[in-house]
């Protein structure tokens, strides 16, 4: 067996045992102690993350974190995935930033050199702009581990600028608009369904003491709200709109699916929304249709 070959048996191993030691390893490949030893530095050098157990017995563990097993990629994926990466670079924060990072540095580095120096010359040619607000990476990285594990979560929560209470809530998902992070969740404090902004969010942390909700977990970023829409008053809300305001309304994907072109240029929105909500009309609508 090639040492290349070996190597990779031994992260298959390693990855289902998570603790062992090196005559298991030795018996399991069929080499010798000393081979086993140096194959288990050559790995560490590459950033698998091993540490010895002290006591009796001794041997190895692997870290909290899984090794997942090598995945051979084309040229054209090895690219679309350094474009998708580039897509997040601009973020003010990122839910495992440096782990995505480090990632991204790791696929980086076995690249042929050829799809290296194509990859080098898309860093300062494509940019995928996003504002960059200022908020807690731990407190994103915390969120988006209690939806993978459904758990509840503790937060910190600045609802205006003098309000700061704490709440329990389960989260349902998280999603970004215009650079913002927000989390849909069920609040267990105010027994209602709440939309929170990630950096208002001033600390959190897994709760286990709360139990989540079967129905709530159910739910996503795309519906977690459609049962209250359905239930509140509506009211039709129409704006006309010059040919900038049309414009300008049609980049955003809220609208767009509300708006009637006119032959002149401009154009009508039509869309029933909630009759208690409050229009901004001086400072949004009135921008749109002069």
């Amino acid at each position: 067996m090639y040492k290349s070959q070996r190597l990779l048996r031994l992260i298959m191993i390693i990855n289902a045992k998570k603790s062992f030691t090196i005559p298991e390893l030795a018996m399991d490949l069929g080499v010798s102690p000393r081979t086993i030893s140096r194959d288990l530095n050559d790995l560490g050098e590459l950033g698998v993350p091993l540490y010895s157990i002290q006591g009796r017995g001794g041997g190895y563990r692997l870290l909290n974190e899984r090794l997942l097993p090598p995945i051979a990629f084309t040229e054209s994926e090895a690219i679309a995935f350094f474009f998708a990466g580039q897509s997040l670079r601009y973020f003010g924060a990122l839910p495992f930033g440096d782990q995505a990072e480090s990632a991204l540095d790791k696929f980086y580095h076995y690249l042929p050199s050829d799809v290296r120096e194509q990859i080098n010359r898309l860093q300062d040619k494509v940019a995928i702009w996003s504002p960059n607000r200022s908020m807690s990476v731990s407190c994103l990285t915390v969120l988006l581990q209690a939806i993978m594990i459904k758990s509840a979560v503790t937060i910190e929560y600045n609802s205006s600028e003098t309000e700061l209470n704490t709440r329990e809530i389960q989260p349902i998902g998280l999603y970004s608009d215009r650079g913002y992070w927000y989390c849909p969740a069920y609040c267990f404090t105010r027994q209602a369904y709440r939309l929170f902004r990630a950096d208002r969010i001033l600390t959190a942390s897994l709760n286990d003491n709360v139990s989540c909700l079967e129905d709530v977990d159910r739910k996503s970023v795309f519906n977690w709200d459609v049962e209250e829409l359905k239930r509140q008053e509506k009211t039709l809300f129409c704006v006309h709109l010059t040919q900038k305001g049309k414009r300008r309304l049609e980049e955003n994907g809220r609208f767009r699916d509300f708006i009637e072109s006119q032959d002149e240029g401009g154009g009508i929105i039509r869309m029933h929304i909630p009759a208690n909500i409050e229009v901004p009309l001086i400072n949004n609508v009135y921008v749109l249709s002069v």
